[in-house]
Order: structure tokens, then C-alpha cells, then sequence
């Protein structure tokens, strides 16, 4: 669509892999700009064949605009190429069957179209669609993706000079799907000179070097974005390595801004978890080659000598691949320092012995990766074309051909002997101070986030709730009440036997004097005490008193001192007298009593009573209150907590565990009583549990800055560091933007 209107005649050339699928038919442009080409054509993918998962993944469908010019008498046709489009093949390996997209035209430079319209944008209406699905619903939810990108290299040497022919490469080795191992090989870095920062966002490019058109390289959607230093995951994260950063990404840098893919099935997946555990620094080794120029045939041993000379330099950067072992990481990017390449320094890092420019060059496959000529040279020609062909293109075949080998020649020479070279020239990175920004992504993280669903369920299974319990008789109310029932049945049976001894009592015979009172009282002391139901009496009102000072003291337990037992035993005749006289009231009345009035002290001044018991060193005083705190609101979470955090202080931590489980029963989602529990759990060295209330903590809160600080260090006293870092950078984060906030305001 939207081509110019002095086109007459385009086909489409459709590339993969670098080999040409075939070519459209030739099309008339209608005048509206439009072109319909109605061609297919297809290519297999297997896993042993040239068109693997793994290349699928990571390469894409290339398709090439040719403008045909007229026939000229004895002369063949003019193909020019106007522009190409790209097709990402990613989505087929997501369960997709059938991919229809419209992708963008970028022009070619220096061809017509770019010249007359630049600012014209057209499309190639594109179908791609697979037989049956590359890959099972089962081998898709068990593999993963991962996505490696290499943004570029800072403050490099001095000695790199702009001017020079050279290749910059990075280069590093992970495991596959089958067991294998991949090399994935970024090169044709571009040296920049000083000046001004690299922009963000910008796109990611495709690991394609054969291509027309600049505009096709970038990937759809897909962005460099940046972000603050302190929220990476590399090194250099510190606020005084700031302003280094900030100066080196406007110096002499390498920019590559490429990204590879690489498909891992279950195994390969597993197998890149155990060798993380097993070993969290993975080597990315960097190095720089000559790109001379070749002549025809082989290079004498003198030009072999001029070249060896242009080429130095083999670095190495560790990166801390811990990281993806964290719950619910699936991506890790930063700057990662580059040092020279030594072999004993970089076995003692990462226990690999072998460097991947040295022993494993015959496995890098340099020419497929881009050392070849363009798409459209390298292009096998279409039937049209053959018949069209002189004499000159052989001659110019020839030539690569002769360019070919004498660049294969060098990488072979470079390669054997670079190492005496290394020694002496690539310490320099360290003295430069060269770093190298790369992200490294997945799909799906190697170990997922436990769900909220599930935290709330371990939860439940170590604090079960309780059943709602039926109404206790132990109540404090319940003792009251009995006593009171006790203190009339004993009364009601004293009145019986003063019946029994001295009769009733008309209200017509007048008052007893006191004399006779104190007579008959006597005589019914005499009689209750030899008849003995005095002491009967007494343990009918036994039981109910000792309930009493269980349930409404909440004294369950022996007195130190004598002092103590007599302050409460006067406390308590007190309180049973002023009830007695209650019940007999009622009692003689007929008429309920109105109940005791309220007591004086609330809530707050009973807290506030414990914390000056406390703060006095008196802990048994303390530890009444807060009890007594509990007993006026059994219901109360923040009660609960005060008695459980001064448990945990002064007494027991056992203690202080049933007090933090009693509030999380109140309310499972109250982060106050998650985070207790895990402290407490820790002092208990519990940690299986303590980690469960810290992560549930930071699902259910995730925008609270103690919650992360306590989580991490949690994690730093079990020396697991990646995921203390990880959550102290999220506080840190979270502070900033409050103050941030504040300051706004």
C-alpha cells in the first residue's frame, strides 16, 4: 500500500535465514498506490533443519519491494529495491496458528522512494500460517523464553579509535532446548565518539546485519527504556558511581542495542536453574576485530602480519544471574564491570574453563552471523533474473567470494593468537573503567511468586480459626452472677432454720430490742455451727468465689510474697462484700438492684497504665493491665498485639506467639499482626513460617515501606542477599517517591 505514483511495476522478494523463498509475480501499481501481489510460499521448520525453534524465534520473515524499470533494447531489466518490511514469527511459538499482520515499508537509501516521498509510509499486507502448532499447549507452559539484550559498552579504552574498521563483538554461552548449548554472538558494535547521550526510549534491533533497509533492523514494540541507576541490578548502583555514569554515556561508547531470543524447553530450563544455583556469575566476554579489506584468492603471510596487528582486546564482564532465582523474577538489567580476560580469575568466578573466542571459535559461525554480503546480492535468482544475468555479476561473485575467505582467514589467525595478545593489551578496560549495560529477560520467571491465594492459605493452615466457642458459665459475668445465686440460697436456708428456731416475725408484734436480737443471734451461730451446716454454707459459696478470682482477677497462679496476697485477698473481701449486699437487697427488696456502677478507667488510661508499669520495671503490674486491657475487649487486635510485643520483650517468646496468632485469627489480612508473626517466628527460629507472614505481607501491602524493609532483612539474616537487595531497593524506591511527594506539596 501507498506506493509513489511514478512506480509502474513492483514484485516482492521473500528472504528467511538468508535464503530467498521465492519471488512474486511482477504487479502493475494501481494509481491509488496500492499493489496486489497474491503470492505464497513456505519453508519447513524441524529441529535438526536449517529453520529451528531457535531460529524462528529469534530471526525474522524478510520481505524486499523490488521496482521493475522498463526493458531497454539489448539490455535487461533495472531491479531496483525500494524498500523492506519485516515480520516478527515470534507468536507461532506462543500457540498462534495463523499470523496476519501489516508490516511497515522502510525505505531503502537512495532509492526513489526515499528521494521523492520520504515522509510517506507504506505497508506490506502479510499471512503467516503453520500447519499445526510449533508447539504443544504442554511444551509451551512448561518451556520459557528468554530474551538477551545488549544495549552497550561505556567508557571504553582510549586507544578505540572511530576511524578504524573494526567488528566489536559480545559473546555468551547458554543452555537450549535438546540439551544443547547456545552461543549467542552479538557483533558489529558501533564505536561513537563523545557527545550526546544515547536517547531513551529506543528500539531494540534484530540480530540481522544483511539488510537494505536501517529502518527494518528495529524490532515492533520493542524499547530500551532506561531507568534510575539505583534500580538496576547490576553494579555501579551506589549514588557516588552517579556521576561517573552520567559522564561516561556521553564519551566514547559501543552501542549494539540488539536483542537475541532463545527458546528453552522444560530441560533446558531446568537445567539453566540448577547451573544459577550451582554458579550465579556467567561470563559475557567482549572483544574487538579488524575488519580489513580482502583481495582476491589467499593473503600472503606479510598481509597477515599488517592485519594481526589491528587486532587486540578480549574483556569479560561477570553477571549476577542470581537475581532470576527470586520469586517472581523475570527480568534482570544493569551495568556490569569488564575486566581483562584471564583464565584462572574467570574459573575461579563462574568454574568454566574454556573461553568462547578462543576454544569454541569453530562453533561461533561467523559468516551465518553476518559476514556475509546483502539479501538482495546473496539472494538466489529468480527465473526472470537468470535469463538476465551478464557476465559482471559472476566477476563481482567472484570477488566476495575472494573477500569471504580472506576475512574467515583472519578470524582463524586472530583467534589462535590472541591470547599473548590479551595480556598485555585488554588490562586496559579495567584502567578505562569499562562497563557493559545488558538486560536479560524471561517470559515466565524460573521460580514463580507464590499467589495471594495460596500465602492466605499456609496462613490459615499454621494460625487454624477457632470456632465460635458457646457461651462459657467461667465468664466473668457468669461468676458474678453465681456467686450471687450462691449468696441467696444461703441466706434463703439461714432464714429457714431462724424460722424453725424462734418463729415468724409478724409486722403487728412490733420491734425486737436489741438484746433479744443479739440472743437469738447466739443461739443460731450455736445451733449452724453443731448441727454443721455453717461449713456447708461455706462450700456452697467456695466454688463460686475461687471462680471469681479466676475469672475476674485472672489470678491463676501462686503470690510471691505475703504482702501481695494480703493487698488481694482485702481487694477482693471488698468486692465480695459489696456483691453480698447486692444479692441480699435484691433478695429482701423483691426488686432488681441497679448494677454496680461502671468503672472509671478506659482503655486508653489501662494502656497507658502498662507502659508506665513498664517503664517503672514493674512487670507483673504491667502484665495485669494489658491482661486486664484483653478482658474488657476480647475482640481487640491492637490489645492483643501491646500484651504480645510485651511478652516478646520481657517474658517469653512463646507467649508473644499465641498473642500475635490470636490477632492474624481477628483479622488474617491485618499487615501489623503478619508482620509480628514473622519476628516472632524468627526469635522462635521458625523461618519456613516467618517467610510465609513476610511475603504475604508484601502481596497484601505492597505500597508500604516498613513491610519491604522488614522483609529484607529477614532475608539478609538468612544470607540470601539478592533478595535482601531486591527489597531494600523497593523501600528505597517507595521512600523516594514520598519524598518526592512531599516535596511537590
Amino acid at each position: 500500500k501507498t506506493l509513489k505514483s511514478n512506480v509502474l511495476v513492483t514484485l516482492v522478494r521473500v528472504e528467511y535465514n538468508g535464503a530467498v523463498l521465492g519471488d512474486s509475480p511482477k504487479t502493475d501499481v494501481l494509481p491509488n498506490g496500492t499493489a496486489k501481489y497474491d503470492f505464497s510460499t513456505s519453508f519447513e521448520c524441524s529441529p535438526d533443519g536449517p529453520n529451528s525453534l531457535d531460529v524462528i524465534v529469534q530471526k525474522p520473515l524478510l520481505l524486499t519491494v523490488l521496482e521493475v524499470g522498463p526493458r531497454e533494447k539489448k539490455k535487461p531489466e533495472k531491479i531496483t529495491p525500494l524498500g523492506q518490511a519485516v515480520v516478527d514469527l515470534l507468536p507461532l511459538l506462543q500457540g498462534v496458528r495463523s499470523l496476519r499482520v501489516f508490516a511497515p515499508l522502510h525505505a531503502v537509501p537512495a532509492s526513489s522512494s526515499e528521494k521523492l516521498h520520504p515522509e510517506a509510509k507504506g505497508g506490506l499486507e502479510v499471512t503467516v500460517s503453520t500447519t499445526e502448532l510449533l508447539l504443544s499447549a504442554t511444551q509451551f507452559s512448561s518451556g520459557n523464553l528468554l530474551s538477551i539484550t545488549v544495549e552497550a559498552a561505556y567508557s571504553v579504552p582510549e586507544v578505540f579509535s572511530v576511524e578504524a574498521q573494526q567488528n566489536y563483538m559480545a559473546c555468551l554461552q547458554i543452555p537450549a532446548a535438546g540439551e544443547k548449548e547456545l552461543l549467542l554472538l552479538f557483533q558489529n558494535g558501533i564505536l561513537k565518539a563523545s557527545g550526546e547521550k544515547e536517547p531513551l526510549p529506543r528500539p531494540k534491533n534484530w540480530p540481522l546485519d544483511t539488510i537494505l533497509a536501517p529502518g527494518a533492523l528495529t524490532i515492533p514494540d520493542s524499547f530500551i527504556v532506561g531507568g534510575p541507576y539505583e534500580d538496576e541490578d547490576g553494579e555501579l548502583t551506589r549514588s557516588e558511581d552517579r556521576e561517573f555514569r552520567m559522564q561516561a554515556e556521553s564519551t566514547k561508547r559501543i552501542v549494539w542495542d540488539t536483542e537475541r531470543r532463545c527458546y528453552l524447553d522444560a530441560a533446558a530450563v531446568a537445567t539453566l536453574q540448577k547451573r544459577i544455583a550451582e554458579c550465579r556469575y556467567w561470563p559475557v566476554e567482549l572483544c574487538k576485530m579488524s575488519m580489513a579489506s580482502g583481495g582476491k584468492g589467499k593473503t600472503s603471510r606479510a598481509e597477515k602480519g599488517d592485519e594481526d596487528k589491528q587486532i587486540a582486546f578480549h574483556g569479560v564482564a561477570y553477571v549476577n544471574m542470581m537475581h532470576l532465582l527470586c520469586p517472581g523474577v523475570k527480568k534482570i538489567r544493569g551495568a556490569f564491570r569488564v575486566f581483562s580476560y584471564e583464565d584462572s580469575e574467570v574459573f575461579e568466578k563462574t568454574r568454566i574453563q574454556h573461553s568462547i573466542f578462543r576454544d569454541l571459535r569453530s562453533q561461533l559461525s561467523l559468516v551465518k552471523e553476518g559476514l556475509g554480503t546483502s539479501p538482495v546480492s546473496r539472494a538466489a535468482p529468480s527465473k526472470a533474473q537468470k535469463e538476465d544475468r551478464d557476465s559482471s555479476e559472476t566477476v563481482r561473485s567472484r570477488e566476495a567470494r575472494g573477500t569471504m575467505a580472506a576475512l574467515i582467514s583472519l578470524c582463524q589467525h586472530w583467534l589462535q593468537t590472541a591470547r599473548p595478545r590479551e595480556q598485555c593489551l585488554s588490562p586496559q578496560y579495567g584502567e578505562a573503567g569499562t562497563f557493559l549495560v545488558m538486560e536479560i529477560k524471561l517470559d515466565r520467571p524460573l521460580v514463580p511468586r507464590r499467589l495471594r491465594e495460596e500465602l492466605a492459605r499456609r496462613v490459615k493452615e499454621m494460625i487454624p480459626s477457632r470456632p465460635v466457642l458457646s457461651p462459657r458459665t467461667e465468664g466473668a459475668q457468669k461468676a458474678v452472677e453465681d456467686y450471687h445465686k450462691r449468696i441467696t440460697n444461703v441466706a434463703v436456708a439461714i432464714l429457714r432454720e431462724y424460722h424453725e428456731l424462734f418463729g415468724k416475725q409478724l409486722p403487728d408484734q412490733g420491734l425486737i430490742d436489741q438484746e433479744t436480737l443479739e440472743e437469738q443471734k447466739r443461739q443460731l451461730n450455736y445451733e449452724l455451727n453443731t448441727s454443721g451446716k455453717y461449713f456447708a454454707f461455706k462450700e456452697q459459696l467456695k466454688y463460686s468465689v475461687v471462680k471469681i478470682v479466676r475469672e475476674k482477677y485472672l489470678k491463676t497462679t501462686a503470690f510471691e510474697t505475703q504482702e501481695q496476697l494480703q493487698a488481694f485477698l482485702s481487694e477482693l473481701y471488698v468486692y465480695l462484700v459489696d456483691n453480698m449486699h447486692i444479692a441480699l437487697n435484691k433478695l429482701l427488696s423483691g426488686e432488681d438492684v441497679p448494677p454496680a456502677p461502671p468503672s472509671c478507667t478506659t482503655m486508653e488510661q489501662l494502656c497507658l497504665f502498662a507502659r508506665e508499669a513498664e517503664a517503672n520495671k514493674d512487670f507483673k503490674l504491667a502484665s495485669l493491665f494489658y491482661k486486664q486491657t484483653i478482658a474488657r475487649d476480647p475482640h481487640s487486635i491492637q490489645s492483643w498485639l501491646d500484651y504480645g510485643a510485651f511478652c516478646l520483650l520481657h517474658e517469653n517468646a512463646t507467649k508473644a506467639q499465641e498473642c500475635f496468632h490470636k490477632a492474624l485469627c481477628l483479622d488474617p489480612q491485618h499487615i501489623q499482626s503478619l508482620l509480628l508473626c514473622g519476628i516472632v517466628a524468627v526469635s522462635l527460629q521458625h523461618y519456613e513460617e516467618a517467610e510465609i507472614f513476610f511475603e504475604d505481607a508484601c502481596c497484601l501491602e505492597p505500597s508500604s515501606i516498613i513491610v519491604w524493609t522488614l522483609s529484607g532483612l529477614f532475608y539478609e539474616l538468612q544470607n540470601n542477599y539478592i533478595q535482601a537487595e531486591r527489597n531494600f531497593r523497593e523501600a528505597k524506591k517507595l521512600l523516594r517517591a514520598q519524598l518526592e511527594e512531599e516535596r511537590r506539596i
